[in-house]
């Protein structure tokens, strides 16, 4: 075959041990969730937002059973492509719901890009200009993408490095926020306008945004040694860590700044908080952790990310060119992925990131949920009253947070709408012409479109 025009993957079989993918998961989800959430979701729904983190780990839950189920009996380097293609077969539900993740992937990275270059700047006095965060941010994202190119190895040994050493320091963190509080006691029946079930709901899918990250563990599928087994094992390790973690940080900042200081300092609210709890030494340490923490969970997704879309490109389900450039698909799409996440980075805030990345996660997670209990129940052996429950648990939390944003900022929810409008109607016209002529490369894409 000519190396040019290359459409195989190459994925590296078993190069991942079952640390390394906890810690690719959990490097997405301490990342985006903790440093920069837990402002948004206070202003959102006031005091409540520590059980606002509880509340989306339990959707997660639920949520996470239907890719257990399916992971272990499909284990793929395409992950959530091929979850939707096994229950949509070769259509362009599977086309849309898996472009909707790869974008809610892809707006990850640039929160976390944004969420590294906002702690950065916090120990010199902020960024007045507005420059410094998306150009700190940018330069992650590069840098990121340089590390990937140099293979799995690597790629590992870094994050898993990182994981450590993050969740090490948030840990204590929390601890230590707790610990010199005057009170760990949170008020949550002095809620005010905030407390409304439809902000608590909203609170609650933006809580989901910073569990989402489990998903990168299934797109590493058949990299992962013994994938039957550690693929699920990495998903549930990585859910119950940062249920601990949320949950600790979560009443260490409660503790430490009143609901007025959270949401001010909302882009930054760990650092803000670790000025009254540990003092300017704090705020460093805070910094320092953020900038490692975002910087894994870059790393992380990049690498999930890029795999999937190299996988939908395989099955002939989105259009491909390689402009030129030489090396494999994957390192095609690698590099469409980083160039994706900088022009966000770029030219959007982290609120208006972070709404659109959980629409249109939300959206292709009822898809998977519905694929399971429509089509896939029993060959991966699921009980269909869990993934019926993640259906119902998931709108909720949607149609919650949809509600706040039109009242606060409908711009993002418009520009959400017209994306999916775009996305669905590019689809149609590529699927439509190319008539699926060509059968998907690997025999594990071989299933029935199903159509009932």
């Amino acid at each position: 075959m000519n190396k040019a025009n290359d459409r195989t993957s190459r994925y590296q079989e078993g190069s991942l041990t079952l640390p390394g993918a906890v810690m690719l998961g959990t490097g997405v989800m301490i990342g985006a969730g903790i440093f920069a959430l837990t402002g948004q979701m206070a202003e959102m729904t006031g005091v409540l937002f520590p059980l606002a983190f509880l509340s989306a780990a339990v959707i997660v839950g639920f949520s996470a059973y239907s890719y257990i189920k399916i992971s272990n009996t499909w284990p793929s380097a395409g992950g959530i492509g091929m979850y939707l293609h096994k229950a949509y077969g070769n259509r362009l539900p599977t086309a849309f719901n898996a472009l909707l993740m790869y974008f809610s992937m892809v707006i990850a990275q640039a929160f976390l890009a944004r969420t590294f270059g906002s702690y950065s700047v916090q120990p010199f006095g902020g960024d007045e200009s507005g420059l410094l965060v998306p150009v700190l941010g940018v330069s992650l994202i590069i840098a990121a993408f340089v590390i990937n190119l140099l293979g799995n190895r690597l790629i590992q040994g870094v994050a898993s490095l990182i994981g450590i050493l993050k969740i090490g320091g948030i840990f204590l963190f929390g601890l230590a926020g707790i610990w010199v509080a005057d009170s760990i006691t949170v008020d949550f029946s002095s809620t005010g306008d905030a407390g409304t079930l439809g902000n608590f709901l909203g609170a609650t899918a933006l809580g989901i945004l910073a569990f989402k990250g489990f998903t990168t563990i299934t797109n590493s599928g058949s990299e992962v040694n013994n994938p039957h087994r550690n693929v699920s094992r990495a998903i549930v390790i990585s859910i119950a860590a940062c249920v601990v973690i949320y949950s600790l940080v979560g009443y260490a900042v409660a503790s430490n700044l009143s609901l007025a200081e959270i949401i001010e300092t909302r882009d930054y609210s760990l650092a803000a908080a670790a000025r009254p709890a540990l003092g300017e030494y704090g705020v460093w340490f805070t910094v320092i952790l953020a900038m490692t923490a975002t910087a894994g969970g870059i790393l992380a997704s990049i690498f999930a990310v890029s795999r999937m879309l190299a996988m939908l490109t395989e099955m002939e389900l989105v259009p491909h060119r390689h402009f030129g450039m030489p090396g494999s698909i994957q390192k095609h799409t690698l590099v469409y992925t980083v160039v994706l996440g900088i022009f966000l980075t770029a030219f959007f805030d982290l609120s208006r990131i972070a709404a659109l990345g959980i629409v249109f996660y939300l959206i292709m997670d009822i898809a998977i949920q519905w694929g399971v209990l429509r089509y896939l129940r029993t060959e991966v052996d699921a009980r269909a009253w869990i993934p019926a429950t993640a259906i119902v648990l998931n709108l909720l939390a949607l149609l919650g947070f949809v509600w706040v944003k039109l009242n606060t900022d409908p711009f993002v929810i418009g520009a959400a709408m017209a994306t999916m409008i775009a996305i669905a109607a590019a689809e149609w016209v590529f699927l439509r012409k190319a008539g699926r002529r060509h059968p998907p490369v690997h025999a594990e894409h071989q299933t029935p479109d199903h159509r009932g």
